[in-house]
């Protein structure tokens, strides 16, 4: 099985651990990544509040590379980056004139073909069963509180996986890998995001509800499949327990790092001895 691979700039900067996890367990099920040859920003939080035009053509010409190269799937780690690569390839496909107009910006014929994923959806297509057969350490200990955040399932015109106000896709990864994922109230709020660079008050407010709540209903962990969410759960956690007086110490995996403890790999080749909450495995 091989896909393209869009890693953004965050996997290959603040957030190469998530990628390290990533390659580790999809290549050990067999998943070849292909990544885009010259890839190029999406334009993530920015583009789309200083120029539309500029908003589509960012993420169009990835989207030219993949069709370029013959890739009809692409994996973008990052739910910023696959909404923004699904959005743009929506329009592209519904719209003879933006599909003109983006392959001439972008200097390449492009037609919004290729299907863009995020990582539970690889795993989807790896498929539930192959999961279970693959385990060789059932994740018994552990007691996830999955947690999407805002962009995994939404905005649900274009992201329609899941449903976006109760997803379980992510559940039933966790559950197949030998794991429980418990009932809580927050797996779709915000935890403030990109604000960390410019309010952190407002990021440590919401990131300790969704970690308070999660203990409340019984979990030892969260798990995540977005890079900024792992930011500010983790890397701001220490930030957290001054500022509110308490002591969280909840681990925050990617889901990418529980598939692959699940499967056998080393916490150091999953990057996981990278987070700033020290493993208590």
């Amino acid at each position: 099985m091989q896909i393209g691979y869009y890693p953004g700039c965050a996997l290959h900067g603040s957030s190469n651990d998530y990628e390290m996890s990533v390659r580790a367990c999809l290549d050990r099920l067999g998943v070849e990544l292909r990544e885009l040859d010259d890839w190029t920003c999406c334009g993530a939080t920015a583009a789309h509040s200083i120029n539309e035009k500029l908003a589509t053509a960012l993420p169009a010409r990835n989207l030219a590379i993949a069709e370029r190269d013959g890739l009809d799937r692409m994996l973008a780690p990052c739910p910023m980056c696959s909404m923004e690569l699904i959005k743009a390839g929506q329009a592209i496909g519904n719209d003879a004139c933006v599909r003109k107009e983006m392959s001439e910006i972008v200097e390449l014929e492009v037609t919004g073909r290729t299907q863009v994923l995020n990582l539970i959806q690889v795993f989807q297509q790896v498929g539930v069963e192959r999961l279970k057969e693959a385990v060789v350490r059932p994740l018994t200990e552990i007691k996830a509180a999955c947690y999407y955040g805002c962009l995994l399932v939404r905005p649900p015109e274009a992201l329609r996986f899941d449903d976006c106000e109760q997803p379980t896709s992510m559940e039933t990864i966790v559950e197949a890998l030998g794991g429980t994922a418990v009932d809580w109230n927050y797996k779709t709020e915000c935890c403030g995001a990109g604000m960390t660079m410019c309010n952190e008050d407002t990021v440590l407010e919401l990131s300790h509800r969704i970690l308070s709540n999660a203990a409340a209903h019984g979990a030892n962990c969260v798990v995540v499949a977005c890079p900024m969410c792992h930011v500010n759960l983790d890397m701001k956690q220490a930030d957290i327990d001054r500022r509110y007086g308490v002591r969280h110490e909840t681990m925050v995996y990617y889901l990418s790092d529980l598939v692959g403890l699940a499967l056998g790999i080393d916490e150091g080749a999953l990057g996981i001895d990278r987070h700033y909450v020290a493993t208590k495995r």
